[in-house]
């Protein structure tokens, strides 16, 4: 049975993990946007903004694809704000991009166990709206360096097709990024 992906306008959609779950360290394992095509490493952190998890800091880090693990990494710094429901955030960012917004949304998030009640790994998917400098995508988080074992990755990608509208449609577009391996002095957060 395929993972349940919510579309970005489901209106029943209540997340499976308190949101103070979702902060912390994810590891971009899949995405469909372009720039990350070119970068490794890529790493968002949410940290809540004075204990409230209404508003978090957002920190998104990388390096080039062609760059040594231990090369510094480059960061995109902004807080995110949740906009209706459970699951819907507005993205500023912060210094020189103060002036740029987004829209993102949880479309679907696993628990810390898995189906059978065994330790599963912990991922969630998010949707973005197209911006003046990226265009609408998805990503795929995991919470370990490791990634995601290739079953589930396929599970959530078979959610992701059968989602209507523009999920559905970008699922097809999905690659996979490239971290360095663990161990590798400099990888990881």
């Amino acid at each position: 049975m395929p993972i349940r992906i919510n579309a970005p306008d489901a209106p029943d959609f209540e997340p499976s993990i308190d949101l103070k779950d979702l902060m912390g360290t994810w590891y971009v394992t899949h995405s469909t946007l372009p720039m990350w095509k070119s970068k490794k490493d890529v790493t968002i952190t949410y940290t809540p903004v004075t204990g409230d998890v209404a508003r978090f800091d957002d920190v998104v880090e990388y390096r080039s694809a062609r760059a040594p693990p231990t090369a510094p990494r480059s960061r995109i710094v902004g807080v995110d704000a949740l906009v209706t429901g459970p699951a819907r955030f507005k993205w500023r960012g912060r210094g020189w991009l103060a002036p740029i917004t987004s829209r993102w949304q949880l479309l679907g998030v696993s628990s810390a166990s898995g189906k059978d009640g065994t330790a599963e790994p912990a991922w969630a998917v998010t949707f973005f709206e197209r911006t003046l400098f990226t265009p609408m995508g998805i990503d795929i988080y995991a919470r370990s360096g490791a990634g995601l074992p290739p079953a589930l990755v396929e599970e959530i990608k078979e959610g992701l097709r059968a989602a209507s509208g523009d999920v559905g449609r970008l699922s097809g577009e999905l690659f996979e990024v490239e971290h360095s391996p663990l161990g590798a002095e400099g990888a990881g957060p």
